[in-house]
């Protein structure tokens, strides 16, 4: 049988193991289950050895991030399925088969993520990853179900099972064997975007990356850094240049990065106008980060040039900004054409 682990990385997250890890235990008998401590001080790992025994857990001694984290962790994990889960997601019943099923049947997939609604209110979908994401010509991401920051309530409207772009790292069965030989997560990134980058490697190799609507897990969201933490917005903004550097065709790149930087420059001047001056000034920090590591951009685009470059049926040709600050649409299904 097709061997599965959930792989849980936590730092400093005691109070949500022993608040989430019931459900992962109660709905996962068939999987093993692994927490993977990030060099947390508060004492995360005795908590789980203490009140969870069924439970194995890997220990670093240094926060690694949450690329780093997982990098270090499924290398000791043998499993043909993992799961990368987020210490503050409560999974529901029969949600790990419908994941598992998929990859099963469909070898060319490679990664699989499940419906994500928000604990906090389990009418309504959570940031990340919602109903599944999709990223427009310029690299910004956005999710059925989510659209920057309107959530969308949960009617039905995405129990499907379908083809995406991205797969959410709060919630994410990859097959473990393609996690290796993609080189796993981009530790530069160290959080935020690098399961984005991931996806996209995945795919310039050939291999699809699907969402499962009967499978369903709540996030809390926010676990590690809130919404509005100039911290992140600096990886996202980072995160998002390395992202369109590494993986576009050089074609495209000459003509959309520039652009990116443009618009990128708009936002940090709505940010400041809006008052987030901190965010602001985030935007610039990453773009002064971004040019500072020139060298080491191209060396890494160069490494994953292997996996060579192609547009991708699954990536949304418009611009979201324009769409939705501009023309007005707050939905993913008044963005089909």
């Amino acid at each position: 049988m097709t061997s599965v682990a959930v792989v849980i990385l936590n730092f400093n997250g005691g109070e949500l193991l022993r608040k989430f890890l019931p459900s992962v235990i109660r709905y996962s008998a068939s999987a093993r289950i692994v927490v993977v401590d990030n060099g947390s001080t508060d004492g995360s790992a005795n908590v789980v050895t203490k009140e969870f025994p069924e439970v194995e857990v890997i220990q670093i001694a240094t926060n690694l991030g949450f690329s780093g984290g997982y990098n270090y962790a499924l290398k000791k994990i043998e499993a043909d399925y993992s799961v990368l889960l987020n210490s503050d997601v409560e999974v529901t019943a029969g949600w790990l088969e419908p994941l598992k099923q998929v990859l099963d049947k469909k070898p060319e997939v490679a990664a699989v993520q499940p419906k994500i609604l928000s604990h906090h209110q389990k009418n309504y979908f959570e940031y990340a990853g919602a109903g599944g994401g999709f990223i427009d010509s310029f690299g910004y991401p956005f999710c059925r179900g989510r659209l920057f920051y309107l959530l969308e309530e949960d009617h039905g409207q995405y129990n499907d099972s379908l083809e995406i772009f991205w797969a959410s790292g709060a919630c994410m069965m990859v097959r473990t064997k393609l996690f290796y030989e993609m080189g796993g997560l981009d530790e530069d990134f160290f959080a935020h975007m690098e399961e984005i980058d991931l996806c996209w490697r995945l795919q310039r190799t050939g291999h699809r990356i699907f969402y499962e609507g009967a499978s369903v897990v709540y996030h809390v969201g926010g676990g590690t850094l809130s919404s509005s933490n100039p911290r992140k917005t600096y990886l996202n903004f980072k995160n998002g240049l390395s992202l369109l550097f590494k993986n576009l065709p050089r074609t495209e790149l000459i003509v959309k990065l520039p652009i990116r930087i443009v618009l990128d420059w708009i936002a940090s001047l709505k940010f400041t106008l809006s008052g987030s001056f901190k965010d602001g000034q985030s935007v610039i920090k990453a773009h002064r980060h971004f040019i500072g590591s020139w060298r080491q951009e191209k060396a890494r685009r160069r490494q994953t040039a292997k996996f060579g470059y192609r547009k991708l049926p699954t990536q949304y040709r418009s611009l979201i900004v324009w769409d939705f600050f501009v023309a007005g649409k707050r939905n993913y299904q008044q963005l089909k054409r």
